[in-house]
């Protein structure tokens, strides 16, 4: 009988434990690895560094970004949040350049909202001439250009209109580049099921999604925006997030041969890099003069060394969250780039579409 109790409690106990276990949830699964790999700690990069793509625009936050700067070897970074809406650029540039006007920079997005105006575009081309005088040193279009800002007529406006053109030109004739954020990763243009590998960034942010009739597949948007790119040749044109298609690498490399105009930077997208070691060195080899870093991320020192770990070491199993949030229940693996790379992707590059020259010493 003792024994017949206790093999009963035994059974119990076990169902309990595999219902708890069938219980457990997705999004509170939170392993820890068992692996024990090598770390590298670097606070500070190789070589000084500009950030092509970062969000400054909590102006009350100026001088702490700076100081984060300070903390993490970062040499300039450029805002792409000074807005042509309401002359919000004309702010952003005021406390920019009181706090550092060397180091903090600020670009300008075009107030695509009033494109049904008449010379809409000529008009625009116009005023970011007087903000460039005024200390504006580029351009940033974002995402909701083809998949969010909308005419009069209710329907999206593509990347292509040909109303923009006029503001394409004169990007050109100032020297001044343009960082384009069009479409988003794969991910977003898939169901949220259970193949979607960003499944819990999703989740988090539903309304990042773009899967669905309502809006156009990422391989038009793009389509449209290297129509863009070949028809104004004079103008510089830096992809974010490594042309917005990190996923095929072999793709950004056609687009790298096809358009002598055409640039990336890395930003927030060694997540997707960073599981591709061997084919993204590869890449940032071959393409080294045509790539910038950049992090997307508000200055924080221990997201730049998030970056700097897997540009400069071969490290393994590297959680790349930190360095932006999580995007995907993967780690990534150091690429250990060339000194040479290094120095052009950190800040040569930049440099040279930003049209400057000096680099400080020490």
């Amino acid at each position: 009988m003792k024994n017949k109790i206790l093999l009963l409690l035994i059974v119990a106990i076990s169902q309990q434990v595999v219902a708890q276990h069938a219980d457990l949830k997705l999004v509170d699964w939170d392993p820890k690895s068992q692996l024990v790999v090598h770390e590298t700690k670097i606070l500070k990069p190789k070589y000084p560094v500009i950030d092509i793509h970062n969000h400054l625009g909590k102006l009350e936050n100026t001088e702490h970004y700076l100081e984060e700067m300070d903390k993490a070897g970062v040499w300039m970074t450029v805002s792409l949040d000074g807005l042509s809406k309401d002359n919000q650029y004309k702010e952003h540039l005021k406390k920019s350049q009181r706090v550092s006007a060397e180091r903090l920079l600020v670009f300008f997005r075009p107030d695509f909202e009033r494109i049904d105006e008449p010379n809409w575009g000529q008009n625009e081309a116009k005023k970011l001439e007087k903000a460039v005088k005024e200390g504006i040193r580029g351009i940033k279009i974002s995402k909701r250009l083809g998949l969010g800002f909308r005419d009069e007529s209710g329907e999206l406006i593509k990347v292509d209109d040909p109303r923009i053109d006029p503001f394409w030109a004169k990007c050109g004739e100032l020297q001044i580049p343009i960082v384009i954020h069009v479409s988003d990763p794969k991910a977003f243009f898939e169901p949220i099921d259970k193949h979607n590998e960003r499944y819990d960034e999703l989740g988090a942010h539903p309304d990042w999604s773009f899967y669905g009739d309502e809006f156009p597949s990422k391989d038009e948007i793009l389509a449209a925006r290297n129509r863009v790119i070949a028809r104004h040749p004079k103008t510089i044109f830096i992809g974010a997030h490594m042309g917005t298609l990190p996923e095929e690498l072999h793709q950004v490399a056609n687009w790298l041969e096809l358009y002598p105009n055409f640039y990336v930077d890395i930003d927030a997208r060694i997540s997707e890099l960073g599981r591709q070691p061997n084919t993204a060195r590869k890449f940032l080899i071959k393409y080294q003069d045509r790539v910038m870093f950049g992090s997307d991320t508000p200055c924080d020192a221990a997201a730049y060394r998030i970056y700097y770990r897997w540009l400069e070491t071969d490290d393994e199993y590297i959680n790349p969250a930190q360095g932006h949030h999580l995007q995907g229940r993967w780690m990534i693996y150091g690429i250990n780039l060339p000194d040479e790379v290094l120095e052009k992707i950190y800040n040569k590059n930049a440099l040279k579409v930003l049209n400057l020259v000096k680099v400080p010493k020490g």
